[in-house]
């Protein structure tokens, strides 16, 4: 099923799940698809919130972001508060003011990881956008150009640790594949059939 206004509405039917907010996270491989797909769906949810793992990465700490990922987002947010983050400028290397992320009735976090253990107990729901590592990461190479391939070689060895050590894919409440389209909404590989909270097994 294509139609992503039919999975808005599950999503928002979903229970809280960080004080008054449905916290669906987007994981997935780099050069995968998750920024244009949450970006999509965030639409789809009258313009819900989408927070950038990307913004709370830095160049020294690729993965090292889950204590200010709670300090700054998750901690607020599951009192009813207002969250304020500093993005991570990647071209000057530094924190950048502080930007405003009010609780919304669904709001989504997107970035490889978004779906780690330390993540999970927040969300509503995680997503997890299929595609081959190698292929997903030849797809980013691409997009950011040979510039950027130094440091393409230094993420793809992190990510497979990352993965390796705190994988996000078999706790995954549905898989979005991206055909030539819109998307299909696939059942889970820890799902049992007709179990998934935000899609019915007859999808896809």
């Amino acid at each position: 099923m294509n139609d992503l206004a039919d999975h808005a509405r599950r999503l928002r039917s979903l229970a809280p799940s960080c004080g008054p907010v449905r916290l669906i996270a987007v994981d997935g491989h780099a050069g995968s698809g998750k920024t244009t797909f949450a970006g999509r769906l965030a639409a789809a949810l009258d313009d819900a919130p989408v927070l950038h793992l990307d913004d709370l990465a830095t160049h020294d700490e690729l993965f090292a972001w889950t204590d200010r990922l709670r300090a700054q987002v998750l901690g607020p947010l599951s009192r009813g508060e207002t969250a304020h983050y500093a993005p991570y400028d990647w071209t000057s290397r530094c924190f950048g003011p502080p930007r405003a992320l009010a609780p919304a009735p669904v709001m989504l976090i997107e970035g490889v990881g978004a779906g780690r253990s330390a993540v999970r107990p927040f969300l509503a729901g995680l997503l997890w956008l299929e595609g081959d590592s190698d292929r997903s990461w030849e797809r980013g190479r691409r997009r950011d150009g040979p510039a950027l391939s130094e440091f393409w070689d230094g993420w793809t060895v992190a990510e497979l640790e990352h993965f390796a050590a705190d994988p996000s894919y078999p706790f995954a409440d549905a898989l979005i594949r991206q055909l030539p389209e819109g998307y299909a909404w696939l059942e889970a590989p820890h799902a049992t059939a007709g179990t998934s909270r935000i899609i019915t097994h007859s999808e896809g």
